[in-house]
């Protein structure tokens, strides 16, 4: 499709990566390392992912949401009405990235380059979204940093950089 297509997304044990319409847990570090990565690109997410942000389109990125609805505005946010037509209308350079939903993730894996992911170290029995299964064969290992849990982040976690081959 001509642009570099990556989806950043934090992972628990499971393929888990939310529950209830939100976030698995708060970990602030991912949050902070989310925000470095993706500021100054455009991100791509679905209808319920856009609804979850409280305060809109997150600043500095350009924020396109997918969604089926001709009459959905909100603020902050472009709309498309396909994965497509989505990354179509990315106008910023470098990185597009898709940030969820799971339906989202879904159809876009097979278009990915690469994957930023935060492996959280962690069991939620509560998660209802989940990840496709990533046959990690067809990446390549570009970076990892292992942290262990803290007094601001609950759980230990990895970022992890992988590549898809050619």
């Amino acid at each position: 499709m001509g642009k570099n297509l990556s989806a950043i997304v934090a992972i628990a044990q499971g393929n888990a990566i939310g529950k209830g319409g939100g976030l698995l847990c708060h970990l602030p570090a991912d949050l902070k390392h989310f925000r470095a990565v993706t500021t100054g690109h455009t991100i791509i997410m679905g209808r319920r992912t856009a609804d979850s942000l409280p305060e809109g389109g997150l600043p500095g990125r350009q924020n396109i949401v997918i969604t089926r609805s001709r009459s959905y505005h909100r603020p902050g946010f472009s709309v498309a009405h396909s994965l497509s037509a989505a990354i179509k209308a990315a106008q910023l350079p470098g990185e597009v990235f898709i940030i969820g939903g799971a339906q989202v993730y879904a159809e876009a894996l097979p278009l990915v380059s690469t994957l930023h992911i935060t492996w959280i170290h962690a069991a939620f029995s509560d998660a209802d979204t989940f990840f496709p299964e990533i046959d990690l064969h067809e990446w390549t290992l570009l970076s990892r940093e292992d942290h262990d849990a803290d007094e601001r982040n609950p759980y230990p976690y990895s970022f992890v950089t992988l590549q898809r081959k050619c």
